[in-house]
């Protein structure tokens, strides 16, 4: 007795159409794709590019999201990460505490700045910060591993 051929090429006789999904390539893509948001979701934390200081202290505890003042190694001036002049500062200074005005505490505000800016420039910053009543800052460096952390909180810039 000859066969026609193997099983699945006979007509109507054969094997059932598969109704089961291959889950292993799909894990392969999701895998790569956990990699991928991995190691982008760090780079997408800080929108300006500032090399900031190293310290030892410890990071602070943030229980809102805070209003984050930087300034670059060319002295230029951002808030969370839209670009300002600096006449500009005092009256967006301003905005943002009158926003603030009837809640208990002051925003918080995280300071960061270069490393190769002069101190006069960043005190200038904290001096509008101040005028504006605006006293919860707290200066950002990075430890010694390179993250970011809110290195001291100056409490009131006096």
């Amino acid at each position: 007795m000859a066969m026609s051929g193997p099983p699945s090429a006979r007509r109507g006789r054969g094997r059932a159409p598969m109704a089961d999904i291959n889950v292993t390539p799909l894990v392969d893509v999701m895998l790569v794709l956990l990699i991928i948001f991995m190691v982008t979701a760090p780079l997408l934390v800080t929108g300006v590019p500032v090399n900031l200081p190293e310290t030892r202290a410890k990071g602070l505890d943030a229980d809102a999201k805070p209003t984050i003042v930087s300034i670059d190694r060319d002295g230029g001036l951002f808030i969370n990460d839209d670009q300002i002049g600096d006449a500009d500062l005092p009256d967006r200074l301003a905005e943002i505490a009158s926003a603030h005005a009837g809640q208990p505490e002051p925003p918080q505000i995280f300071l960061r700045a270069d490393t190769a800016l002069d101190y006069g420039r960043v005190m200038r910053v904290m001096g509008e910060l101040n005028r504006a009543g605006l006293n919860k800052v707290s200066l950002v460096s990075t430890d010694a591993g390179g993250a970011d952390s809110a290195g001291s909180d100056s409490g009131s810039s006096e």
